[in-house]
């Protein structure tokens, strides 16, 4: 082997050690930057006596959550998407009739989104029996999300409060 020949094969490792470099370096920072703007959608339970008492959905992420798909599940059966047509009849069934939040499919819930989507202003332990009832154990609700990507299948799922009896 002449000098030509070695210097010929160090040029194309070196280009090939270069390419594989900046391939990694492409993937981390697509990762990077999706990771980003990721969403993170939560929900919480609360009842206050004499306040608010409901669900809350929060997005404590880094980016805007867009709604892709949602579910309502009562009493272990599913009813349809978290809308108006199919929680209005949740909500005409109450005694105490609700405030409600649509989780449309396409909706965008920015970053610091903090709202009841499902709450009465009012509550009363003995008065909103049936309400705290339905929310603690009879009610599951099942939201799809992405960031603004795309191509993404978060989940973000309700079951209750994790101590049904708490302030």
């Amino acid at each position: 082997m002449d000098a030509d020949t070695v210097t010929a094969i160090c040029a194309v490792a070196i280009a090939v050690a270069s390419l594989a470099v900046s391939v990694t370096e492409t993937r981390a920072t697509r990762a990077h930057n999706r990771q980003s703007v990721r969403p993170l959608l939560g929900f919480e339970c609360h009842r206050w006596e004499g306040g608010e008492a409901g669900i809350r959905l929060r997005n404590s992420g880094l980016g805007p959550a867009i709604i892709t798909s949602t579910r309502l599940i009562v009493d272990g059966k599913p009813v349809g998407p978290w809308e108006a047509y199919v929680v209005n009849s949740l909500r005409d069934s109450l005694d105490v009739r609700p405030v409600f939040l649509s989780l449309r499919v396409g909706k965008s819930f920015p970053v610091g989104f903090d709202k009841m989507i499902l709450s009465i202003g009012d509550y009363y332990r003995e008065r909103d029996v049936e309400f705290w009832n339905l929310i603690c154990s009879r009610m599951k609700i099942e939201v799809e999300y992405e960031s603004l990507y795309g191509d993404e299948r978060f989940e973000a799922i309700f079951e209750g409060p994790y101590d049904a009896g708490s302030e």
